[in-house]
């Protein structure tokens, strides 16, 4: 069992029974305004949770962690990773937290201990991330990580009924300390 956490959070696989502290935060439209799952529903969070990969590593999926703050035991957020290609080198990851639990440093915690995790002892070459130009909260996350932006892409992404720009964010283990 992977064990990803710091003084104050802990992340663990998704489970089915995660469902409604997830809908909690997730279906808040203004906080998730950047996002491309806005649920209106338990179904719907059910879906989402059923459609993640079981086994971390695999080629080609999506893994999904929720973030656990240790001196509550709730879920505060969750954490993806995608395992771009069958060469097993390059990922790219997403967190969302809840709007309660923003500004508190644990999406700095959350990244920066799968960072760590994912190019030490994976070995992983490159991770990115895909962001709204306009998510400034994101961006200074990322900034904060030492990402460099790498792409800009015009209406590239048609998320919540509109078409939206998309950055692309990456680095490389030999930047990373």
């Amino acid at each position: 069992m992977i064990r990803i956490e710091t003084e104050r959070i802990k992340l663990k696989p998704i489970e089915s029974n995660d469902n409604e502290q997830i809908f909690k935060y997730r279906s808040d439209s203004e906080t998730n305004k950047y996002q491309g799952f806005i649920p209106k529903s338990l179904d719907e969070v059910d879906a989402f949770i059923a459609k993640n990969a079981t086994e971390f590593n695999q080629p080609e999926s999506w893994f999904q962690f929720v973030i656990i703050e240790k001196k509550s035991n709730l879920i505060i957020g969750d954490l993806g990773v995608h395992f771009i290609g069958n060469d097993g080198f390059q990922c790219e990851l997403g967190c969302t937290l809840s709007k309660k639990h923003q500004g508190k440093g644990f999406a700095t915690e959350a990244m920066k201990t799968t960072i760590d995790y994912l190019f030490k002892e994976l070995n992983k070459h490159r991770i990115t991330a895909s962001i709204d130009p306009q998510n400034i909260n994101s961006i200074q996350l990322l900034e904060r990580l030492h990402f460099r932006k790498e792409a800009h892409f015009k209406e590239s992404l048609f998320i919540n009924g509109k078409w939206v720009d998309d950055i692309v964010y990456g680095l490389l283990k030999s930047e990373w300390k």
